[in-house]
């Protein structure tokens, strides 16, 4: 008798597990569509704290039957509860920045591989093999603490890069200037990503004329300079880089994802990841127009976590499905990763 609920309960557990590698094979909106239902269901029986607040909403899988049933999780719950899908050993925990006397996120990683596979797969979506480039970083508010999701993910790709010149950069910024314009002038392809207040530093000590750079903002002042909207710090960087567009990057603790803009801050996801937006008088309404609305992300990486977060930030989804961040909510706390409201 042991022996068969033994077995019913393999059975169980099989039939709701969930391959992850088909989340990095998704091909069109249809494979998405299932993946996600099938990654509620999985998180809704695997995941309390998730468990708990769609019971709040009264919301079972059988209420689920498209995208815009399933509920989407404040990202403050990553601050006061273990977000967890998964009984696995932690790996490691990423945390957020935050600010002096705040409570910061904590992500819970069992599997640093699933990250490393969705950074690095979606870096290369959108800007092919990284050993094609050199990749130079600034950021040293992130350097300067334990537990950044951010320095892991660069550390990795400036390893992946297999280029001897790539590196992290702190206060040595003549240093980094004398590397950035070699490089530059010697063709080399080079990814020079960094936060905002520190490319401010850079381009206000020395000025660039930059030929085959991508210049990348991870967002953020950190309090160290005012806030800025992100045309005029675009503006300020491409006059200082001598480039015509600079990118951006648009990730945080709680994602195991990123989407990236290649110019005028329009951001792109990868096609593991999506973002809509709810209406700001009813949270759990989605905009079905595209109108302005706090940015809800589904990102499948997020598998063994909350794949189903209602951020803080404030977006707009264009038709083609990208988007771009115009700012915060006015109660929520000020993250590094995003600037002020245009």
């Amino acid at each position: 008798m042991a022996a068969l609920f033994l077995f019913f309960t393999f059975v169980l557990l099989f039939k709701n597990m969930i391959d992850t590698q088909s989340i990095f094979h998704i091909k069109n909106d249809a494979q998405f569509r299932d993946l996600a239902l099938k990654v509620f269901k999985f998180q809704f029986e695997n995941n309390r704290t998730y468990r708990s607040f769609c019971d709040l909403l009264y919301k079972h899988p059988s209420d689920v039957k498209t995208i815009a049933d399933i509920p989407f999780l404040p990202i403050q719950f990553f601050k006061t509860r273990d977000v967890l899908s998964s009984t696995a050993p932690i790996e490691t925990t990423f945390t957020s920045s935050g600010t002096t006397g705040n409570t910061t996120s904590r992500h819970l990683v069992t599997d640093l591989n699933l990250y490393k596979e969705s950074f690095s797969k979606g870096f290369e979506h959108f800007y092919g093999n990284i050993k094609d480039y050199v990749v130079l970083a600034l950021l040293p508010s992130y350097l300067e603490r334990e537990g950044s999701s951010l320095i892991y993910m660069v550390d990795a790709l400036i390893k992946a890069s297999e280029q001897p010149e790539s590196g992290f950069y702190l206060n040595n910024l003549s240093e980094l200037q004398k590397q950035l314009t070699r490089l530059d002038a010697e063709g080399k392809k080079v990814l020079l990503i960094g936060v905002s207040f520190a490319l401010l530093d850079l381009v206000e000590a020395h000025q660039f004329r930059l030929k085959n750079t991508i210049v990348m903002e991870t967002g953020g002042m950190k309090g160290r300079r005012k806030e800025m909207i992100r045309a005029e710090l675009h503006q300020e960087l491409k006059r200082g880089f001598g480039v015509e567009h600079i990118h951006s990057e648009y990730g945080m603790t709680e994602l195991l994802s990123q989407a990236y803009s290649n110019g005028n801050g329009i951001f792109e996801c990868p096609p593991w990841m999506k973002v809509l937006t709810r209406d700001t008088e009813d949270p759990l309404t989605l905009n079905t127009q595209q109108k302005a609305g706090g940015i809800n992300i589904i990102d499948l990486a997020n598998i063994y976590s909350c794949a189903f977060i209602a951020t803080q930030d404030l977006g707009r989804i264009h038709a083609d499905g990208t988007f771009e961040v115009i700012g915060r909510f006015d109660h929520s706390d000020i993250r590094g990763c995003n600037l002020l409201a245009l």
